[in-house]
């Protein structure tokens, strides 16, 4: 007995010493190579990846499966706002997790009530209705204007009409691409979801003629258009959104999925104009970039226009997310993340404006640290450079064929923003202008 029981410690200590160097366990399993080849055969070709096959994430770290270290410029397309293995977050996973991970509503559980008052408190709103995906809570939020504008505006029945910015990016579900001006987005999936329009983003003269239409129940905006390009818009918009969604009896959703919790330099990006929308829809950070999380969040009259049986979600508010949620907010709160994006974002766009060679980079823009450049296609296209950052040790995807976006985990500190950032432009300035 004595003999088995060494055995089995010396395979404990075995694997309690794998857990703790997983890049080393990485590089003896499997190449980048293999890696590829093997998605590429079994996965749906819906993604071009960079080739990098990643293996452990640290803070903004990730590392290969060669052990090759790079600095996340993507950060999950800002789920990662909080750095990869956060230990807080993932030791509420944990013990949650192991208590009890999932229930559905269909019961109450003591973690969900808790999560819920602790964010509606947060962001200043009456109620939340939870979510899983970015794009659940996005369809969610149109939803429950089109309910509200039935139940509250008085519009006729299946009449009502949502208003989009254009170039507006939630998701690919049909809903999402009804919205999209994106040809790559929309192609052959119609017909589509009525009573959608776009009109142009950054512009209250359009708007308020959209606005003016009766059966318009809702307007719904990112304040940072993301995937368009981290397009910035000019100062007053998001007042002047909030002046005639007013004025007309519209309700104002704002996607803050990817410029909220800290990712544009404060709490939120409708922050900067100190407006307030009626629906806020948050997604990515809140599960920490550990479990998916999202959220509806408005007050009592627009909210509980939703009666029970008329709209659901299977994972929604679950324990374990809500637990994951709540340790996310804290970290917002707690290590101020915002504070530290504000901060490293104002010098990154100073560094970048200042070094970069302006024949091949002809526009540098972001708020905190969701920021973005603009190549002169004379000289490159966002792709190449994209593999030339992954060479050097940096890790970004481009958003078009001429933007590239960075946007590391809100945790970098100075020194590893300064290091990566003369990464960027030695890349960038070692390309041939003839």
């Amino acid at each position: 007995m004595l003999s088995k029981s060494r055995g089995v410690t010396r395979l404990i200590l075995k694997l309690e010493d794998a857990i703790c160097k997983p890049q080393e366990i990485c590089t003896r399993l499997i190449s980048t190579q293999k890696v590829i080849e093997r998605e590429s055969k079994y996965a749906a070709h819906n993604y071009h990846p960079l080739p990098v096959a990643l293996c452990k994430g640290e803070g903004a770290f990730v590392w290969d499966v060669e052990g090759k270290r790079y600095f996340d410029y993507l950060s999950g397309y800002s789920a990662n706002n909080f750095g990869h293995c956060h230990p807080k977050i993932v030791e509420a996973l944990q013990k949650q997790s192991a208590v009890l991970h999932h229930t559905s509503r269909a019961f109450y559980s003591d973690v969900f009530g808790e999560y819920a008052e602790i964010i509606t408190k947060l962001f200043g709103y009456d109620k939340l209705l939870p979510m899983n995906t970015g794009v659940e809570a996005d369809d969610t939020s149109c939803k429950l204007a089109r309910k509200w504008g039935y139940r509250k505006k008085n519009i006729p029945k299946n009449q009502a009409k949502i208003i989009f910015a254009s170039e507006n990016f939630w998701g690919r579900s049909l809903a999402a691409i009804s919205a999209s001006t994106d040809p790559l987005s929309f192609e052959d999936y119609g017909p589509f979801m009525p009573g959608f329009s776009c009109i142009p983003y950054n512009d209250l003269t359009a708007l308020e003629k959209a606005l003016q239409d009766p059966l318009v129940c809702a307007y719904m905006v990112e304040p940072i258009q993301g995937e368009a390009g981290i397009r910035v818009p000019s100062e007053g918009y998001l007042k002047g959104i909030r002046q005639l969604c007013d004025k007309y009896n519209v309700l104002w959703i704002a996607d803050e999925i990817q410029t909220g919790l800290g990712r544009t330099g404060k709490r939120l990006a409708v922050d900067y104009e100190g407006v307030k929308p009626d629906i806020l829809v948050l997604g990515k950070a809140l599960g920490g970039g550990v479990y998916p999380v999202s959220a509806c969040l408005a007050n009592d009259d627009i909210m509980l226009v939703i009666e029970p049986g008329t709209h659901g979600s299977t994972f929604g508010g679950n324990p374990l997310g809500s637990k994951v949620a709540i340790a996310a907010l804290e970290v917002l709160e707690e290590e101020n993340v915002a504070e530290n994006a504000y901060k490293l974002g104002e010098i990154f766009r100073v560094e970048l404006r200042k070094k970069l060679n302006k024949q091949i980079v002809i526009e540098v823009r972001g708020r905190g640290l969701l920021n973005a450049i603009v190549i002169n296609r004379n000289f490159a296209d966002a792709w190449d450079v994209c593999l030339r950052l992954k060479a050097k040790g940096l890790i970004a995807k481009h958003t078009h064929e001429d933007i590239i976006r960075f946007a590391p985990p809100l945790i970098i500190t100075e020194d590893q923003l300064r290091e990566s950032v003369d990464i960027i432009v030695r890349t960038i300035n070692s390309i041939e202008i003839d």
